[in-house]
């Protein structure tokens, strides 16, 4: 009877490459899911996290944040939406009518990631593709709990948020 070499990859015997073989195709899996974390699962944006919402600089004293609306603000016609920012603190708003405005927390309510975008009216949540309305309410998940309100008056020019 004849001893046969083991056969060999690479310098390797069929042990060791499959052993590595494993691991490449577990290595390679695993970034597939990494990768597609985010797109096309069911927790993901189905169609990106839309358009980027402009960003308007309000102030912030003594808890009540100020924004003045001229002509040139993205808030300046009803249908308009702006994310604005005060120290830090970021605050989505919605013109809904000529003298109504709505302001939410900017923080998506599934996994705190700011929301940054908008499409159709809706503010999209750029992480795992939340939608909310401008009242606020889960339009799709995966967040199941509206974003926070704020209180708005509006008056010469100038937006009050308070909350």
């Amino acid at each position: 009877m004849a001893v046969h070499e083991p056969v060999t990859f690479e310098g390797r015997s069929r042990r060791e490459f499959c052993t590595q073989a494993c691991r490449l195709l577990s290595a390679v899996a695993a970034g597939t899911l990494l990768n597609n974390c985010g797109s096309g699962s069911p927790t993901s944006p189905t169609g990106g996290s839309g358009s980027s919402l402009p960003i308007v600089n309000g102030v912030l004293t003594n808890g009540v944040v100020t924004v003045t609306i001229d002509a040139s603000s993205p808030l300046s016609a009803p249908g308009g939406m702006a994310l604005v920012q005060a120290s830090g603190n970021p605050l989505l708003v919605a013109r809904t009518d000529q003298n109504t405005f709505t302001a939410h927390s900017a923080i998506c309510t599934h996994q705190t990631c700011t929301i940054t975008g908008f499409s159709n009216q809706l503010f999209v949540c750029p992480c795992h593709g939340s939608e909310f309305d401008t009242g606020g309410m889960v339009v799709r998940g995966p967040a199941s709990i509206p974003l926070r309100a704020y209180s708005t008056q509006f008056a010469n020019g100038t937006l009050t948020i308070t909350g």
